[in-house]
């Protein structure tokens, strides 16, 4: 059969199977997630930079810096916090406004922080005659850069998302990879067309959803059923020399992921633990749960003097897409021992107050 004949035909499979999907306008990005563990520490200590290099103007000496200090950190310390909390409480509200809505409600909530901390030092008496104005002025300030480190923070998670999975679209998708897929479909073709159909149809599966338009994130269960689909084309290739075994923990299914973080993973473990070796590998994927933790272990044998395949280029591109979805809430370690190399992520399950 010709390129042309078997492309026409998996076209014409493609538009029976696939149903027109409706497109939806994307709901407004979150400016500023203040739930986030990363966040609170950046902002604490943020506040406290910028007010212990502005008390260094007054100050006659060390000691003097330090009790000016004391005293302003008493109420920028409880504010900062305020500010923090109403944002988390509020994120629902807030997340359904435009950018430009959330960054004013992020300063106001900064200038009414400002007021409190001011109005607890004069309860306090700590401050004779309360500067009003300028303790709203100084919150809405700080909350300002706040809100614009994190929008900057936001904005710059598309063109790196996009970059990111360009990148990953050039390592996923090998020429090898198609070649062997198209070849062991044609040699099933007649013997077995049930199953050619098979490997056809997952990879046409896999191809739609690599480029397809990628929401921000994806789920534990959509990668896992991604993971199946591309195994069950390479378990016909390999044969016996892939041994495969699942522990799923289905209360993960829901922890959100960066779309097609998985296949890397998955593929790594295929290329270096099944490829080199004449005896094939085991290959374990799990995920559990472990308190507010997501756990998704990629775990493989590798062969009698295998180097360390945990510093390719996709696996750093791995863990920068989690840094830029879960901050440091997200993980992602690797380590080759004992003849056995694993791949963990770890990411933050999903809460009540999540959008």
């Amino acid at each position: 059969m010709k390129d042309s004949q078997i492309l026409s035909t998996f076209t014409e499979r493609e538009r029976r199977r696939v149903p027109r999907r409706v497109s939806r306008q994307a709901p407004p990005v979150l400016v500023f997630d203040a739930c986030q563990v990363g966040v609170v520490l950046r902002a604490v200590l943020y506040v406290e930079a910028v007010l212990g290099v502005a008390l260094m103007y007054p100050a006659a000496d060390p000691a003097d810096w330090l009790a000016r200090f004391a005293v302003a950190t008493g109420g920028a310390l409880p504010a900062t916090l305020l500010w923090l909390v109403m944002g988390c409480s509020l994120k629902r509200p807030i997340a359904r406004l435009a950018s430009g809505g959330q960054v004013a409600v992020g300063i106001g909530l900064g200038a009414l922080t400002g007021l409190y901390a001011c109005a607890m030092l004069a309860l306090l008496q700590v401050v004779p005659d309360p500067p009003w104005l300028a303790s709203a002025s100084t919150g809405a300030l700080l909350a300002a850069g706040l809100v614009a480190a994190l929008l900057w923070r936001v904005r710059g998670r598309t063109p790196a998302a996009t970059a990111a999975r360009l990148a990953e679209l050039q390592a996923r998708i090998r020429p090898h990879f198609l070649f062997n897929t198209l070849n062991t479909a044609i040699a099933l073709v007649r013997a077995e067309p049930a199953r050619a159909e098979t490997v056809l149809e997952d990879l046409a599966d896999l191809f739609r959803h690599a480029l397809s338009e990628q929401a921000g994130s994806s789920t534990v269960g959509q990668e896992i059923e991604l993971a199946r689909r591309y195994l069950a084309i390479e378990q016909l290739r390999f044969g016996d020399r892939l041994r495969l075994e699942w522990a799923l923990d289905p209360r993960v299914d829901g922890a959100r992921l960066p779309p097609l973080i998985l296949q890397p993973l998955v593929e790594n473990a295929i290329r270096h633990g099944v490829e080199p070796s004449p005896d094939g590998a085991q290959l374990r994927i799990s995920t559990q749960r472990r308190g507010a933790l997501a756990l998704i272990k990629v775990t493989n044998t590798v062969p009698a003097g295998q180097g360390d395949p945990g510093h390719g280029l996709a696996l750093d591109n791995v863990r920068g897409r989690l840094r830029l979805l879960h901050d440091l809430q997200g993980g992602f370690r690797t380590a080759l021992r004992g003849g056995m190399y694993q791949a963990r992520v770890e990411v933050p399950l999903p809460g009540r107050n999540d959008t």
